[in-house]
């Protein structure tokens, strides 16, 4: 019997089990979250007898008479101050780690209502944040703190709405407080637990699937297998994903699924997992592409093993080189890492009238989900309805089935409701990457250091699965040249199969590896004009007129030259500095269709907007309402933003290459305009009710190898140059972030879209991978790699602006994945000034942060 005191309660239990356990699943504590369950990311943060304890590792034996506070068990005070703080602060993006942050900072400005940076940053060290970067957080807390300190009132703020104001995210006190649902935190009446059997080995012939011994454990409900099911394929672009490995199959990765189980109590699962008998033939992997293109190399797939070519070619790149003063050739290689993003993926599916399904999720597109989901169990689009809960984080790792398939391929078989929820370590062995890329690039110029040519080879490692594997080599390639004014170019791309972890979407999407081979080689070639890395970037920048590598004509949103000219002051006074420059696309482009759509329906006198449009921390459903605010000039209270729900909302495309908020966008200021104008003969919202209205953005592009001049491969791009600036020591002092995204929809998200960018950017350059043996991986998430707030730097954001005439979405450009891509490159160069060492790896070895 143990006796604990939670949020000034006594309570008594026989259980002893994890705290966290407790806490979420006997007491329906759900702001307490469950991130990695071993100790690593915080997200479970409570304070035990005064000290913030991660609640994953406490066993409640041993916390007999212990008090223990969550964040529901805050005064009401606290409620108020932590969540206005957080929120003005726009300290909130995914909000997964959010609560257990709040917590630690609770623990802090108890005993100390005036704590200095650096002991906000110890105080935070256990809580990892993959979004924020961690600044806003700090900046949250120390705002909190003063409320405590000179016991202010809580402001009533009042905005507009309107484009460019600083508004408070729609989610940001209900993630705060942990009041909002994540598919985990939901349970539903006479709900049963599924879980895979994984692969024993990354690649092997299963000779025999024997669930006997399985099925007779009590606890079992249902165990399927590739037989029980109708369409087997599965895939996001490209069917060559199995649901289940049947028996007679060979396997392609330890993430293989083999059979799946389903059981009354989730406690049960592995114990009847154990009890599953394969017989494997095992056989040897193929760890890299070098061994997967090898003649004689077995089939991962039976269309071999390149999943696919990319050639971009402009010019004459042979005569140019000849032709060229200076040239340099270098290879460089990028590692697999992973997203981290802080919820592991979770879903909830429910049988729904006779023949259809329910599914709660939390990815990056309901709609994708839906399209699988009703591919595999062989029935109409219309009777799987998926709605998305919050989702806490994504960064590209969560546009692939996961979890979503088997626990819809369960409720179907079993006619029961059924969460299916990876660990943390499934999700890190399971769960896409980032493509790891082998490159070599040959960059030229002038005399005068006026780029000349390009030509490059990039093999990117796409693993087990297609994936997205073909979309991110194309973006490698089409931005491989960087985004300056010279036209010979001649790129060519590979995508090889491997038995490795499938490589996917990812923040910055192939761009982060490219980019970093090409400003490598600029600062080369800078070294050898005799200019500065500034200077050779500032000569070719593109500007607005000019005709990118790729044939495209930069419009006149292209404010590169501006960016640079803002960091130039940095980079030039502080003698261990690095630059670097980037471009980045919004929307899918290169004449893939490319849909925003957006209904707003006016129900009981609010306007209602409706879009699938998937958040995944970048505060999509504010920008909309910001959007709308704009157009309509109605006060914020009379607007409600639904969540992506296949029955009430319509397509509106994957949450991805950062194409959100221009195609949504647009679709939503369409929407508004057509309402303003019968808006404007009634006077007031409620005299519409009923009434709805339908906005749809095409973005039309040409695709690649288009017979045009001047073809436009995106609609829009974003510009950026980064400073990365080291001390004596090596460490990074500060960040200097500029950027051009058109115009700025909410300030406050902007820059912590760009600060969370910078610190993802800087653990790719420093210390992020993800290690595999054999294709077995062998990382944890404490052992990623992942920054901490004590060891982020300065970040200084700025955000360069250029007047122009906004042709779609307000004139406003997407931002989350350019915030990345820089970071690594820059990061390099620093370096390269630090010791003179020119490395051509990530993460960079030998260095402060790496030995």
């Amino acid at each position: 019997m143990y006796q604990l005191n939670i949020n000034g309660k006594e309570v008594v239990t026989e259980k002893d089990k994890k705290l966290l356990a407790f806490l979420r699943d006997d007491m329906r504590l759900t702001s307490v979250k469950d991130g990695c369950s071993e100790g690593a990311c915080g997200t479970c943060t409570v304070i035990i007898d005064g000290k913030a304890v991660r609640a994953c590792i406490q066993p409640i034996s041993k916390l007999n008479g212990k008090s223990i506070i969550t964040v529901e068990g805050l005064t009401e005070r606290e409620r108020e101050v932590y969540a206005y703080s957080f929120a003005e602060e726009g300290a909130v993006q995914c909000g997964f780690c959010i609560p257990g942050m709040v917590m630690s900072a609770k623990a802090l400005l108890d005993v100390n209502n005036n704590p200095t940076s650096e002991e906000i940053k110890k105080a935070i060290r256990g809580n990892i944040c993959r979004c924020t970067g961690y600044v806003k957080i700090e900046s949250a807390i120390k705002r909190a703190a003063k409320f405590f300190r000179e016991n202010l009132e809580i402001p009533d703020p009042e905005f507009t709405g309107r484009i460019g104001e600083s508004f408070h995210r729609l989610d940001a006190y209900e993630k705060t407080l942990g009041t909002g649902s994540y598919v985990d935190d939901i349970v539903v009446d006479g709900m049963i637990y599924g879980k895979a059997l994984r692969a024993k080995y990354p690649r092997a012939r299963v000779i025999k699937i024997d669930i006997r011994k399985a099925k007779e454990h009590e606890d079992v409900v249902a165990i399927l297998t590739a037989k029980d099911v109708k369409n087997n394929k599965l895939g996001h672009l490209v069917q060559d994903w199995d649901v289940m490995i049947q028996e007679g199959d060979i396997t392609r990765y330890i993430g293989d699924s083999i059979a799946l189980v389903a059981t009354k109590h989730k406690e049960t699962l592995d114990e009847v997992l154990s009890l599953i008998e394969v017989e494997y033939e095992e056989l040897k992997p193929l760890t890299c592409p070098s061994d997967a293109l090898e003649e004689d190399a077995p089939k991962i797939h039976e269309s071999g093993n390149i999943l696919r070519r990319e050639v971009l070619k402009r010019g004459d790149v042979e005569e140019a080189i000849r032709n060229s003063k200076y040239v340099v050739t270098k290879k460089y290689y990028t590692p697999f890492t992973d997203h981290a993003f802080m919820e592991p993926e979770c879903a909830i599916a429910i049988p729904d009238g006779e023949d259809g399904l329910l599914v709660y999720t939390a990815s990056q597109s309901v709609y994708d989900e839906r399209r699988e989901i009703s591919y595999m169990l062989n029935i109409a689009r219309e009777k799987v309805r998926c709605q998305s809960k919050l989702v806490g984080g994504g960064f590209g790792g969560k546009e692939d089935m996961t979890v979503q398939h088997h626990a819809a391929l369960i409720a179907w078989k079993t006619k029961m409701p059924v969460k299916v929820k990876f660990s943390r370590q499934e999700s890190l062995n399971i769960h896409t990457k980032r493509h790891a890329m082998e490159m070599e690039f040959t960059t030229c110029c002038d005399e005068n250091g006026k780029l000349t040519a390009l030509k490059a080879t990039i093999i990117s490692d796409t693993g087990a699965y297609a994936s997205l594997g073909g979309p991110v080599l194309q973006r490698a390639c089409t931005h491989a040249a960087g985004p300056y004014n010279y036209q010979n170019v001649d790129i060519e791309g590979i995508a090889v199969y491997t038995n490795n972890p499938p490589g996917g979407a990812f923040r910055g999407f192939g761009v982060t590896q490219s980019v970093f081979a090409n400003e490598c080689n600029l600062n080369i070639l800078a070294e050898m004009v005799g200019i500065s890395p500034w200077e050779i970037r500032y000569r070719n920048a593109i500007r607005p007129g000019d005709v990118l590598p790729n044939g495209q004509i930069a419009d006149d949103t292209t404010a590169l030259v501006e960016c640079l000219l803002s960091v130039k002051d940095d980079y030039e006074k502080n003698k261990y500095a690095g630059i670097a420059s980037s471009f980045k696309n919004s929307g899918l482009g290169v004449g893939v269709p490319d849909y925003g759509r957006c209904i707003i329906s006016v129900e009981e006198g609010k306007a209602h907007i409706r879009s699938s449009a998937s958040c995944i921390g970048q505060g999509m459903a504010t920008v909309m309402m910001q959007m709308a605010c704009d157009i309509l000039e109605i006060h914020p209270s009379l607007i409600i933003v639904e969540p992506p729900d296949t029955f009430r909302t319509p397509d509106s495309g994957t949450t991805t290459a950062s194409r959100q908020t221009v195609l949504t966008g647009e679709a939503v200021v369409r929407a508004a305009r057509a309402l303003k104008l019968d808006l404007d003969k009634v006077g007031s919202i409620s005299d519409l009710n009923g009434k709805e209205y339908y906005g749809e953005y095409f973005a039309k592009t040409d695709p690649m190898g288009s017979y045009k001049e001047n073809p436009v491969s995106h609609v829009a791009y974003g510009y950026a140059a980064q400073v990365v600036i080291l001390d004596e020591d090596g460490r990074v002092k500060k960040v200097v972030a500029a950027y051009d995204v058109g115009k700025i929809v909410n300030p406050k998200s902007c820059e912590g879209q760009i600060e969370g960018g910078v610190v993802m950017g800087l653990g790719y350059a420093f210390t992020e991978d993800f290690i595999l043996e054999n294709c077995i991986p062998k990382s944890k998430y404490g052992t990623l790699g992942l920054f901490r707030a004590t060891e982020v730097p300065e970040i200084e954001v700025k955000i360069v602006k250029r007047e122009f005439e906004p042709q779609i979405a307000q004139g406003a450009k997407g931002v989350g994945e350019l915030a990345t891509i820089p970071t690594a490159p820059a990061a390099q160069g620093a370096y390269y000034k630090l010791d003179g060492i020119f490395r051509t790896k990530l993460p960079l070895e030998k260095t402060k942060y790496k030995k």
